[in-house]
């Protein structure tokens, strides 16, 4: 990472891989589902090493500390060193994940379900029209 003290926030969230666009970001931050040091902030607020934040997006939650500041988005693998995640974190996030998991059999909802192709919807349509 860059030997920089301290850059923007929705930059930084752009750079460490949680938002795939900066606008994203600023929105998410300007939105109050980014908070640092337990506070609601800014897009344009500095952060630096040792900060923590609280991102919520996707009906997830992270509780992180920065570790390093980047200016520029690296490969994931990079991007992971950014920051380091609080284990009660990743332990609710896995939770969330098995529940949503469970919630989707229980509702018979799978990735399996999709739009009928152009065959499918012929023979609905001769279906419907007797």
């Amino acid at each position: 990472m860059t030997e920089l003290e301290s850059v923007r926030l929705d930059k930084w969230l752009w750079a460490a891989r949680f938002f795939k666009t900066r606008k994203l970001a600023a929105d998410a931050v300007s939105g109050g589902k980014v908070h640092l040091n337990g506070q609601r902030t800014k897009p344009s607020k500095e952060v630096k090493p040792g900060a923590t934040l609280s991102i919520s997006k996707d009906h997830y939650t992270w509780d992180i500390t920065v570790i390093a500041v980047s200016e520029q988005r690296r490969p994931a693998k990079e991007a992971v060193l950014l920051y380091e995640e609080s284990a009660e974190s990743q332990a609710k996030r896995q939770q969330q994940i098995i529940q949503q998991r469970e919630q989707r059999e229980l509702f018979g909802l799978s990735y399996r379900e999709h739009k009928p192709n152009k065959k499918e919807r012929r023979l609905i349509h001769r279906f419907k029209q007797g």
